[in-house]
């Protein structure tokens, strides 16, 4: 394992994607001036008060088509490191992490597959708001652990905290993947409760989550049908 921290970079998981780096390695910044979140959208973070940073893994032993279990055990990390300082979260469907209906945090995985239809590489990243008090208008429904908990905290022990965390979770990943799947379960964000979704036509409606298929599919009943939506297939209303 090993830790590079930077002052400034474009993108951490551009970064790691470097051929240099391998399973374990992590790259942090303190600043990332053009930080990458899902659906193509921008990472906001001020400088030196968050946690920005990308992790190799190398799961060979997973298979392509189960690559969902991946960012299932990384949320669940996240959660756990959160609990351990007392913040309770859950997960909005797929990859960010809610306080209440507020945003805590962003993940942006990005798979390299093998030529056996197992994942070959792995770049995890994650955007972990913990001492930014004030965020850019533009920024949707953000807080931060120092919102939260109404006092800043040490960024290296959050850090060791979260990897310590995701190496647990990646251990159960290729021991007890059954476990991640119930864990996350239990923690998905809006999960048995009446909500309002948009579809990528404009049309809003209202819906219950019951659960996450295997392949990552989200499971929304509406008018007594239940849908599988993929990643871009549906959005929430907050």
């Amino acid at each position: 394992m090993a830790v590079l921290i930077y002052k400034s970079l474009p993108s951490t998981n551009t970064e790691v994607k470097k051929p240099g780096y391998r399973h374990g390695d992590v790259v942090i910044a303190r600043e990332q001036t053009a930080g990458r979140g899902q659906r193509g959208n921008r990472w906001s973070s001020n400088p030196g008060e968050n946690l920005t940073f990308s992790l190799v893994w190398e799961p060979t032993f997973l298979e392509a088509k189960r690559q969902f279990l991946l960012s299932e055990a990384v949320a669940l990390a996240l959660t756990d490191t959160l609990e351990h300082f007392q913040i309770r979260s859950r997960i909005k469907w797929t990859n960010d992490i809610y306080v209440g209906n507020k945003k805590i945090c962003g993940i942006l995985i990005e798979h390299d597959l093998g030529t056996d239809g197992k994942l070959s590489r792995t770049v995890v990243g994650i955007g972990l708001n913990i001492n930014q008090k004030e965020f850019e208008d533009w920024v949707p429904n953000p807080t931060s652990m120092a919102l939260i908990a109404g006092h800043t905290f040490d960024l290296n022990e959050v850090f060791q905290r979260l990897y310590d965390d995701l190496e647990a979770r990646y251990s159960q990943l290729q021991t007890a993947p059954e476990e991640i799947e119930a864990a996350y379960d239990k923690l998905i964000y809006r999960k048995g409760t009446l909500a309002p979704y948009r579809l990528p036509n404009g049309k809003r409606f209202e819906g219950v989550i019951l659960g996450v298929k295997s392949s990552g599919e989200l499971l929304v009943e509406s008018e007594g049908m239940v849908v599988p939506y993929l990643f871009k297939e549906i959005e929430f209303i907050i």
